[in-house]
């Protein structure tokens, strides 16, 4: 019985738990039984959480929106158990988080509820998931999505900072955040928290020379559509927009710095295989809306692409010429393929991947301050030097 399996929870009392009047939710004890027919997700809260939840496809997905939560999840609870083939969780926007579980085929949810701890202070939210059909399942989601047609969201805006003067404004864009974990190191460093930490280093950095407005797309642990980045450097009129990542590969010891720019025809396989990857951030959050591309239509909006990509390539060459005096890049370190987060039409973009996670050297150093500061000092010279040829910091 799967409820036997969760009944001894109910007489554990969560110690050091956070007040009740806290204004975020707090997720804890997250527990899951059950079978390749049956399962039961138990999560439990520290107050009552308001719950929206709605299906994805290929794969299959649940995801349950929440608001904004902190989760503390015993990570070997996470492993796959059931039904389920992996969880994922964590921050879409302030005020909002998100769940998402993806199971292992068709399934069809027999329950899902929030009770009252009995024992304890505290709700808990129960979902009980039972193997289905595929048609029976592309049933339920259209019967969902037409119930509560605003169940997927929208993400925000994120955080824009408006320059108040004419300096050169560089746009920093920390990689994937809130529920996308980006790439996970070997050591267990996680992408979204190592290109954040560098993200800031890098801001501190240029801000102290005082030639630069410079915005972060994300400066916490948040969510961004890929859409929503390139309008953040649009909104901003950003001279440079800058995404930075940390990659991961199956190529045993393979490791390294790339710089890629925008190109519908990708540079080489393995430069191709990383935008696919990349270009996934919003679907595995959970983000269902087709982004809106910019659509160009006459002679001189094409002119500003090409203006923009040859910027964007002169920004790149000279960023590689910067960091081989301190970072170690690999073989042929300029690269290109179709990232959507570079495809802002006015902004010249380079995605900046500081080396690989699934490296164990790379991880070291990337978890390293003193490396990060000085990658970050070669970063600010070559912006200082595009900047020159530009027009638009002066000095």
């Amino acid at each position: 019985m799967l409820a036997v399996a969760f009944a001894a929870a109910d007489s554990r009392a969560q110690e050091a738990r956070p007040s009740l009047d806290a204004p975020i939710l707090n997720a804890y004890d997250y527990k899951m039984a059950g079978d390749a027919v049956r399962t039961r997700i138990v999560l439990r809260f520290d107050r009552k959480p308001e719950v929206n939840w709605f299906f994805l496809r290929a794969p299959h997905r649940l995801v349950i929106d929440l608001p904004e939560t902190k989760f503390a999840i015993d990570e070997a609870e996470l492993a796959p158990r059931g039904l389920v083939a992996k969880v994922r969780y964590g921050r879409m926007e302030p005020g909002r988080s998100r769940m998402i579980l993806t199971i292992d085929g068709p399934f069809l949810i027999d329950d899902l509820a929030v009770l009252e701890n009995e024992t304890t202070a505290g709700f808990r939210l129960i979902v009980d998931l039972i193997a289905t059909s595929e048609s029976t399942f592309e049933a339920a989601m259209r019967e969902r999505i037409t119930s509560a047609p605003d169940s997927a969201g929208k993400a925000g805006d994120g955080p824009v900072t408006t320059p108040v003067d004419d300096r050169f404004t560089v746009v920093i864009d920390p990689g994937h955040g809130g529920i996308d974990s980006g790439a996970r190191g070997v050591n267990g460093t996680l992408e979204k928290t190592i290109v954040l930490a560098f993200g800031l280093e890098l801001r501190s950095k240029l801000e102290k020379t005082g030639r630069y407005n410079v915005v972060m797309t994300r400066d916490t642990d948040v969510f961004l559509r890929l859409d929503e980045r390139v309008r953040i450097a649009r909104r901003n009129d950003a001279d440079l927009f800058l995404s930075i990542h940390a990659d991961s590969i199956r190529v045993r010891g393979f490791g390294g710095a790339t710089v890629y720019t925008l190109s519908e025809r990708a540079s080489d396989a393995q430069a191709a295989a990383m935008a696919a990857r990349e270009n996934l951030s919003d679907a595995l959050a959970g983000m269902v809306e087709e982004e809106k591309q910019d659509v160009v239509t006459d002679i001189l909006a094409d002119l500003i692409r090409r203006e923009t990509q040859a910027f964007s390539m002169r920004f790149a060459r000279t960023l590689i010429g910067e960091l081989s005096d301190t970072v170690t890049l690999v073989n042929n370190p300029l690269r290109s393929a179709g990232f959507r987060v570079l495809r802002a039409p006015d902004v010249p973009s380079v995605l900046l991947e500081l080396g690989y996670l699934t490296n164990a050297q790379d991880e070291a150093q990337m978890r390293d301050a003193d490396w990060r500061a000085r990658a970050a000092d070669s970063i600010v010279q070559a912006i200082d030097a595009f900047a020159k040829v530009k027009g638009g910091a002066g000095g």
